[in-house]
């Protein structure tokens, strides 16, 4: 199983999501079977690392983003990956508008959704805030965790 994590900018939400997810998944001893990365749907952080607010709310948590890098959601996405897992609408409205077919728009989800943790639920955006609002993100995407390795199982 191939996994996507989609967010805006790639270097705040999906990033985490990526960290989280991986660790969870590894604990679960799924590691070997699953394929995890994270994308943007713009460009403006491509190869950046993740927002420092990201990465100490990861490592707060034990978990380290620090090598991950920024990158756009690519045509080649929709054919490699099993499932685009979106973290609001708009990136949901986005990934559907890029994707290049009827069948390639079938495989994108809201992740939270996807996840069974709440039905067309979003992961607000915490970059334009601080400290509690990137807690509440990772409280959301801890919760993702569970419910996307009971989906694996």
């Amino acid at each position: 199983m191939r996994l996507l994590l989609v967010c805006l900018g790639n270097i705040c939400r999906s990033p985490m999501a990526e960290g989280v997810l991986r660790a969870r998944i590894e604990a679960a001893g799924l590691g070997g079977r699953i394929e995890l990365d994270s994308v943007g749907t713009g460009d403006w952080h491509v190869g950046n690392c993740p927002d420092h607010r990201a990465i100490a709310t990861a490592a707060d948590h034990g978990v380290d983003i620090t090598r991950l890098r920024g990158r756009q959601l690519a045509s080649s996405d929709f054919a490699h990956f099993d499932w685009l897992l979106c973290a609001d609408r708009a990136n949901l409205l986005d990934v559907r508008t890029l994707a290049p077919d009827a069948t390639a728009r079938a495989k994108v989800a809201l992740l939270l959704d996807w996840a069974g943790v709440e039905s067309d639920g979003e992961i607000p955006d915490p970059y334009t805030g601080g400290p509690r609002e990137f807690e509440h993100v990772w409280g959301l995407l801890d919760r993702t965790a569970d419910g996307v390795v009971r989906r694996l199982r």
